[in-house]
């Protein structure tokens, strides 16, 4: 799916998407799962905001803040499974940023990939390439 009507790369988006990229370039160079997991969740989270931010519709003065992943599906039903996934690990992401150990490395490396494969689909909805350069750095194997 390219980029709607509704939608429109602004330069926050796009702003968003390269933290996105970013993130995800610490998460696959980060020497424990905590951080990985943290910085791989980090990655996500930053993809769905991007989404919103390409969002076509004026932001309410009166909106009370509320989670991205309660408001991505309402923005891109489509990311609706992705939005509920991620929304499952954020208490497991500030354990991990807290330093407690709560995640494996096998944890960490399958976070990192689903993030890498979310910032990708985010990047097509935007109409942006994209190219993961992640699966020869994950300390992971087997």
């Amino acid at each position: 799916m390219a980029v709607s009507r509704r939608t429109v790369l602004t330069r926050s988006a796009d702003d968003l998407l390269v933290s996105a990229r970013r993130s995800l370039a610490e998460a696959s160079m980060a020497t424990t799962s905590g951080e990985r997991y943290a910085a791989a969740h980090l990655a996500a989270l930053r993809a769905a905001a991007a989404v919103l931010a390409a969002q076509d519709r004026p932001a309410s003065k009166r909106a009370r803040v509320r989670s991205v992943w309660v408001v991505l599906p309402q923005a891109a039903a489509e990311f609706t499974e992705w939005a509920a996934f991620f929304a499952a690990g954020a208490s497991k992401r500030a354990a991990a940023e807290a330093g407690l150990e709560c995640v494996s490395h096998r944890e960490a490396d399958d976070l990192v990939r689903d993030a890498d494969a979310f910032v990708a689909r985010v990047a097509h909805y935007l109409g942006v390439p994209h190219q993961s350069s992640l699966a020869s750095v994950l300390l992971h194997v087997g």
